[in-house]
């Protein structure tokens, strides 16, 4: 668990399930580790969700690509957003949005998180237009049809291995 911050309105917390964490996701992570002292990023764990990799895995590599960003961690969390972020003792969700329908989705969320916790914030970052389209499921369709170098456009290096060892059921991170 996170260690708790003096000012809760200076940790933002980014979660999602992060599977696989693309560029798009990098970026917000990127912009808002200079507006925050601190960014958690959170990845959500849902039982009722087939995920390509588990949470240790998502962990790990998440872990990887932030590393150079002294100010941002990576946890992983169980139940509402609201809940994991009051826990934590922030009160900030970073949030990025993509397109219209994003914003649609982020509208309705973000009013319930306030109806749950009216004392949590949630802050938007406008996705980069080079990744609006970028999503974890065109990931995994880059991957199984394009290959290595289709794959480099939309996530980090080093997550190309893993996700294509992953989708041939090779690997540490075991069959599909």
């Amino acid at each position: 668990m996170a260690t708790k911050t003096g000012d809760p309105y200076r940790t933002a917390v980014f979660t999602g399930t992060f599977d696989p964490i693309t560029l798009g996701h990098l970026d917000v992570i990127r912009r808002g580790r200079l507006l925050f002292e601190r960014v958690i990023v959170g990845i959500g764990v849902n039982p009722n969700k087939a995920s390509l990799f588990s949470v240790e895995v998502r962990l790990a590599l998440t872990r990887r690509v932030v590393r150079g960003y002294p100010n941002v961690s990576v946890e992983a969390f169980e139940g509402l957003t609201v809940h994991y972020v009051r826990r934590i003792g922030a009160r900030v969700i970073l949030r990025g949005l993509r397109t219209l329908s994003d914003m649609e989705y982020e509208f309705g969320m973000t009013l319930t998180n306030h109806r749950l916790d009216p004392e949590i914030e949630t802050v938007f970052l406008m996705a980069d237009a080079e990744y609006t389209h970028v999503s974890s499921s065109l990931i995994k369709q880059v991957a199984h049809y394009g290959g290595t170098e289709a794959l480099r456009r939309f996530v980090p290096e080093e997550l190309i291995a893993p996700i294509l060892a992953k989708l041939d059921g090779a690997g540490p991170a075991g069959p599909v």
